[in-house]
């Protein structure tokens, strides 16, 4: 059952929208304000958010920012400004589409099943040898995506290419030698820092998030990565 986060300030819209998503089956959070919207997001897993642009204490642009800036979550954007400027300001924040009040329910309803397939059927329909998990880390082969329990980590090809190896392949050693030919496609030489570098980074990057040490070093023979 997909979890939708309701934000909007005028408690009838709210309501009437919960209405709509309830008789479809799908689960309803509901909040009226920007901060309350940023609190229950923080305690629930929320798979697609219905936000209005103009709330009191934090607007709906600002919480879309804030959200988008670690977590891909999909957000249908609702607001009776009607400016194409303001819609460009409210995609360019962040959401994924932008519907403006007065608007049919109907209408919202097929808007967000197409947000929701967009963002998870494919997803599901994979293989699962196409995502490889790791306590809170997930690695998708497909997309080049990495998470860390939930949240959306930025790597870099290489970093992303030295992560996969080694989660494909628990628990196996591999020397600096190995990593670098791999994914650098060139001849190694023993002074070469290049694989320490990045694995430094990969640390730092995932390692505080996950709140555990990832990768091992073995110390004269390389690095691995545990199941």
């Amino acid at each position: 059952m997909r979890h939708i986060l309701i934000v909007d300030d005028d408690k009838e819209i709210v309501q009437l929208v919960a209405i709509y998503l309830q008789n479809e089956g799908y689960k309803i959070s509901k909040a009226f304000n920007g901060e309350e919207a940023l609190a229950l997001f923080e305690k629930e897993k929320i798979d697609l958010i219905v936000l209005d642009v103009m709330m009191p204490k934090v607007d709906g642009l600002e919480v879309c920012r804030i959200i988008r800036a670690k977590n891909y979550v999909p957000i249908m954007m609702v607001s009776a400004k009607t400016e194409d400027m303001d819609k460009i300001m409210g995609l360019m924040s962040g959401a994924d589409d932008y519907l403006t009040k007065p608007f049919n329910p109907l209408e919202l309803m097929a808007r967000i099943k197409t947000l929701i397939r967009r963002a998870y059927l494919y997803q599901e329909e994979q293989n699962d040898d196409e995502i490889i998990k790791v306590g809170g880390l997930e690695v998708n082969k497909t997309f080049h995506t990495v998470k860390v329990n939930g949240y959306p980590i930025s790597l870099t090809s290489k970093e992303f290419a030295i992560l996969y190896i080694m989660v494909s392949n628990l628990g196996r050693v591999f020397s600096s030698e190995e990593i670098f030919e791999s994914v650098w496609k060139e001849t190694y030489y023993s002074s070469n820092n290049t694989v320490m570098v990045h694995i430094s980074n990969l640390r730092e990057k995932l390692e505080k998030e996950l709140g555990y040490k990832l990768i091992k070093t073995i110390w004269g023979v390389g690095y691995k990565i545990d199941g």
